[in-house]
């Protein structure tokens, strides 16, 4: 236990003295990938230069991964001690013994878990993902928002039941 007054941070367990300035939650990428050993170092500069060759978008650090976005994230990297865990969020779920979970993340998208371990991974297959995944907000804005099977039909019924309705009311009217 410290004599001196201050407290310790419930994220980062530091301890933080009384009156100064603490925010654990800012991060960078160089803190979150310093520690890593030189082999997942290169393999995430081979991802992040892969990546920033499709184009305009937004790398920043969030909490414990490095986030790749245009106007929503399509990839994130959370460094790990052995590996680097690679999300990638495409219009499908991959089958491939690469990919070690592919599960829905949305009504149009799958999140598709990736381990690298080496610098020589990243390329195609994988490379060709993140640029599908890239690519995929322009294929999504390009489609016409349709209701789902389940909204329709229940939009057709409730229409139904109105007219009924309203023919129930009319009938009842007349025999008054």
């Amino acid at each position: 236990m410290r004599s001196m007054p201050g407290r310790e941070c419930h994220h980062c367990k530091q301890w933080i003295e009384e009156g100064e300035a603490h925010d654990c939650w800012t991060t960078t990428e160089s803190a979150l990938t310093g520690d890593l050993p030189e082999d997942l170092q290169e393999a995430y500069e081979r991802l992040r230069e892969t990546a920033v060759e499709f184009g305009d978008q937004r790398i920043y650090a969030s909490g414990k991964c490095i986030m790749f976005s245009r106007d929503v994230c399509y990839f994130f990297i959370r460094p790990k001690r052995s590996y680097l865990e690679v999300c990638v969020f495409l219009g499908r779920p991959l089958k491939t013994p690469l990919v070690h979970r592919a599960e829905p993340s949305s009504k149009k998208k799958f999140y598709n878990i990736i381990k690298i371990t080496h610098r020589d991974q990243v390329e195609a297959p994988i490379s060709d993902w993140l640029r599908e995944a890239y690519e995929l907000q322009d294929v999504l804005l390009a489609q016409p928002n349709e209701p789902s099977p389940r909204k329709r039909a229940s939009t057709t019924t409730t229409k139904k039941k109105k007219v009924t309705r309203r023919k129930a009311a009319k009938a009842r009217r007349r025999t008054r």
